[in-house]
């Protein structure tokens, strides 16, 4: 990899901050300058406002803050500003709308365009295998994701785009799981669904080890072969690689076990068919939660081997089901 580098984050929420905080702590720190691009904030926030607590927690880490709008500004002004990066990582998620993925892949692909250094993009690809998935889920969101590999895919074949990429597959938020909005554990009420299978598995991932396992992916240079191999020159043929993260791989059965064991509790359990979930679905089409469960429930593309993930195999621990439950279940 190159001595230095510019790095640019987009977003900084619950994982754009993680991201941004291991950048900025990361042993070799000195060697890069990290920036992140955010909505202007308002000229009258007060000190004690979050956003303005926020922006003071990112400048005290040294990161730059980069004024522009994802959403609003258009895809020339997005690129003029990503052509100033080296490495452009994109940590805003399904929140910020249909077609922003798409749009900002496009101007991070116009902005690679003619530049004598290569520009290596993450996109937002924090989750689920798509690949697997395949087009036409019910949560249909997903095809944008896809839309935005076909194009990353194509740019690879393109010779005037010096684009690298990276996609990075972590598997759901560990604490996602533990939601009662999910629908899966019910503290409250002592109760567990299983979605389409007790024997369905899921792979979690917390925030924290994303942003710490991303770093390390952006700035190792030899780790391991994967994390060399995803930086490679566009000749090589494994560049543009999907690698796999994760911290846990549990079955919904295994989740039910853990939890009583933690909480020293019976809880009740039930099940959730794909087929109930689809009649559901179809008596409330805009209900987005019917949506992942169903995903879920199917059980193609949410979970992997942790043995076959980059960070196992670069012996970087992450946090596991067991560790973030005996954490934070206990305090609910």
């Amino acid at each position: 990899m190159a001595s230095s580098q510019n790095i640019l984050v987009i977003g900084a929420g619950e994982l754009g901050h993680q991201v941004l905080r291991f950048l900025a702590q990361h042993p070799k720190h000195q060697a890069i300058t990290v920036s992140v691009l955010l909505r202007p904030a308002s000229p009258s926030l007060s000190p004690n406002d979050p956003k303005q607590k926020k922006l003071d927690s990112l400048q005290q880490l040294g990161i730059h803050i980069v004024p522009a709008d994802i959403v609003k500004d258009n895809e020339q002004a997005l690129s003029s500003i990503f052509a100033r990066y080296d490495t452009i990582i994109s940590c805003t998620g399904f929140v910020s709308g249909r077609g922003t993925q798409v749009k900002l892949t496009r101007a991070v692909l116009s902005s690679a365009t003619g530049r004598t250094r290569t520009t290596r993009y993450i996109p937002w690809q924090f989750g689920v295998d798509y690949d697997i998935i395949g087009r036409g889920s019910a949560q249909d969101v997903f095809d944008e994701q896809l839309d935005v590999r076909d194009m990353l895919r194509s740019s690879s074949l393109q010779t005037k785009t010096n684009l690298q990429w990276t996609i990075i597959s972590t598997g759901m938020f560990t604490s996602f799981l533990f939601e009662p909005s999910f629908g899966v554990v019910d503290l409250e009420n002592t109760s567990i669904c299983a979605l389409g299978s007790w024997e369905n598995r899921v792979t979690l991932t917390t925030p924290a080890d994303i942003g710490r396992i991303t770093a390390e992916i952006v700035l190792s240079e030899s780790q391991s072969e994967s994390a060399t191999a995803s930086f490679s020159s566009d000749s090589n043929p494994d560049s543009g690689k999907v690698l796999f993260i994760g911290g846990d791989t549990i079955s919904y059965a295994e989740l039910a076990a853990l939890v009583e064991r933690i909480v020293q509790k019976p809880f009740h359990r039930s099940l959730l068919t794909v087929e109930d979930a689809r009649n559901a679905l179809a008596r409330d089409p805009g209900n987005a939660l019917l949506k992942y469960q169903i995903v879920f429930g199917q059980g193609r593309g949410v979970w992997w081997d942790l043995e076959g993930t980059w960070n196992w195999q670069c012996g970087m621990r992450a946090m596991t089901a067991a560790e973030w439950a005996g954490e934070n279940l206990n305090l609910v």
